[in-house]
């Protein structure tokens, strides 16, 4: 027997055999990273629609404050109709550390425009605006995480032609607050 054939199909078999395990290895990774980027970005347009919906309830609460019995009640069914909690609990089980970060940024002012809105401000008042702003800078620092984490590619408010993302620069109400000279 010629033991140089013997190795070498042995050495041949083995590796065919590894290069095979190892590209099913390879191609079941790729499937289960594409299946976390799909469900990721589910979750992560799920919470932004939901957090759409109640700023939607909300701006419409606060255009008819007088036709609302409970102020704090009808603002706060508006998040809780809006199903925002349960799209934040998807968003922190799947979510990564900088979208969770954002999005939770983004729930804090989307409150903090609540209870603006729950104490009367109006969408003229200066109440509204100071809750406002930061929610939609807020908004616009979660999509450009999403967009990063997903794409790998950076939004910036110059590309729309805008100075800041929270929109004051474009607010007329703001701008007429902002005396020249203080």
């Amino acid at each position: 027997m010629d033991w140089g054939t013997l190795v070498a199909t042995v050495s041949g078999g083995s590796l065919a055999i590894s290069g095979t395990v190892l590209a099913d290895y390879l191609r079941h990774r790729h499937e289960d990273d594409r299946g976390v980027g799909e469900r990721r970005r589910t979750v992560y347009i799920e919470f932004i629609t939901a957090a759409e919906a109640c700023h939607a309830r909300l701006r419409q609460i606060a255009q008819a404050p007088g036709t609302e019995v409970d102020l704090d009640a009808a603002t706060r069914t508006a998040l809780s109709d809006g199903a925002i909690y349960e799209a934040r609990e998807r968003l922190f089980i799947d979510a990564s550390t900088a979208v969770a970060g954002a999005g939770q940024a983004m729930f804090e002012q989307l409150r903090a425009l609540q209870r603006a809105v729950a104490a009367g401000a109006e969408p003229s008042s200066p109440a509204f605006h100071g809750a406002y702003h930061p929610y939609i800078g807020t908004v616009w620092a979660y999509r450009v995480a999403v967009r990063e984490e997903l794409e790998g590619q950076s939004l910036s408010p110059a590309v729309f032609g805008w100075d800041r993302w929270d929109g004051k620069d474009r607010c007329p109400m703001c701008q007429e607050a902002i005396v020249p000279g203080t």
